[in-house]
């Protein structure tokens, strides 16, 4: 089992050396306002538990040359995005690098038993391809609620079968290493903390959008959860009272006229009553449509498919105004497999939270797109395990 600090002072060094890369001892004590005894005691402790490593000397700063310190180049991290259609899996070294990374499609509605085993056989490849040997800690994001301290879903709306599947403990058993399970969309938003377009900011918003919806809540740098973990559900505030059934039970929901799934079925129905050529053509070759059909679509020109992702910023909007005029963040980022749909869906959801949220919560507020991509939530779960593993035991 990987070692762990033994106080808050090396776990503050740790992640420093995690953050910032390789640095030396005299600027990691400006950094943690140590004494130089004091910060010698707790380098020298780490250096003996294997977590740090020498790196050499540092440029002299007018005395004797300080010596640089690293994180241990053979730590390695999992990370793993359950999203409802597709497992990504990656491995990082300390720092956070992504190594290795593999996608594989997959219906979350199979359960947990058959996901894990897809995880596990991608984990597998990733050690045959020589990027690593054994992992220090793994992170694990569903599309669903979590109980985050014990690390077991509840009631997540597009999961069945996996309502209190003890995941965390699951995977410690079959990996050999710490676990942590969180949220899917809570793990983009620690991503793009960590790597992306968040890197600057304290208080943001996360919005995904792929088979449902979901916001990360980052409040003074960390991840807002709730009480009982359900923290973010926006997918599920009505948009239109007696509307559309939705997938939780209730009717009108946003997700129900908006995720990647209401998108898709909307651009089926346009295709089928011929309201669309475009939409047509692609239905006929592939049997279905997604929302990457549509974004498609939308830059040929095809007006309807441009009409759906203006309706649908249009709501996404609407919904993330009344956000904003209650949380005032200070960056809204949106991400997901719907982002393809680009600047078109962004000028909508502006347009709407620019008009609707109060002038001060919106006149230095910038909404865009996340940098990350498929990266955001391994980079994520790693930051998550990382977290973890850098915490005093």
């Amino acid at each position: 089992m990987t070692a762990r600090p033994e106080n808050a002072h090396q776990a503050r060094l740790l992640r420093l050396l995690r953050d910032g890369g390789s640095n030396s001892r005299a600027q990691l004590g400006d950094l943690v306002d140590l004494s130089r005894s004091k910060l010698a005691v707790e380098v020298d402790r780490l250096l003996a538990t294997g977590l740090v490593v020498g790196d050499g000397f540092a440029p002299s700063r007018g005395g004797r040359r300080s010596h640089n310190i690293r994180l241990a180049p053979t730590l390695r991290f999992l990370g793993v995005d359950i999203g409802a259609t597709s497992i990504d899996v990656a491995v990082t070294n300390a720092e956070l690098e992504v190594l290795g990374h593999l996608n594989h499609p997959m219906d979350v509605r199979d359960g947990p038993v058959a996901v894990f085993e897809q995880v596990l056989s991608m984990a597998a490849k990733l050690k045959a391809s020589g990027v690593v040997e054994g992992f220090d800690g793994a992170g694990i994001g569903v599309p669903g609620p979590v109980r985050f301290p014990e690390g077991v879903p509840v009631a997540p709306p597009i999961m069945p079968g996996w309502d209190g599947f003890p995941v965390r403990e699951a995977l410690s058993q079959e990996l050999g290493c710490p676990v942590m399970v969180d949220n899917d969309v809570n793990l983009m938003a620690v991503g793009e903390q960590h790597a992306g377009v968040a890197r600057s900011a304290r208080d943001f918003l996360c919005i995904k959008i792929g088979t449902g919806i979901g916001c990360g809540i980052v409040v003074g740098g960390e991840v807002y959860r709730g009480a009982s973990g359900s923290a973010g559900d926006i997918g599920h505030i009505p948009v239109e009272p007696g509307g559309r059934a939705c997938v939780c039970g209730n009717r009108g929901c946003l997700e129900a006229y908006f995720s990647g799934a209401a998108l898709a079925g909307d651009a089926e129905e346009a295709a089928r009553a011929g309201r669309s050529p475009e939409l047509a053509a692609r239905l006929e070759a592939a049997g279905r449509l997604t929302g990457a059909d549509v974004s498609a679509a939308a830059v040929a020109g095809d007006q309807v498919a441009l009409e759906l992702i203006r309706e649908g910023g249009k709501r996404l909007g609407q919904v993330i105004a009344g956000l904003v005029s209650f949380f005032n963040p200070g960056l809204v980022v949106i991400g997901g497999g719907v982002t393809g749909l680009g600047h078109t869906l962004l000028a909508n959801v502006r347009t709407q939270v620019y008009q609707q949220s109060l002038p001060l919560a919106t006149r230095n507020l910038p909404i865009v797109l996340g940098e990350l991509g498929p990266n955001a939530g391994v980079i994520g779960a790693a930051r998550l395990i990382s977290d973890h593993v850098f915490s005093p035991a």
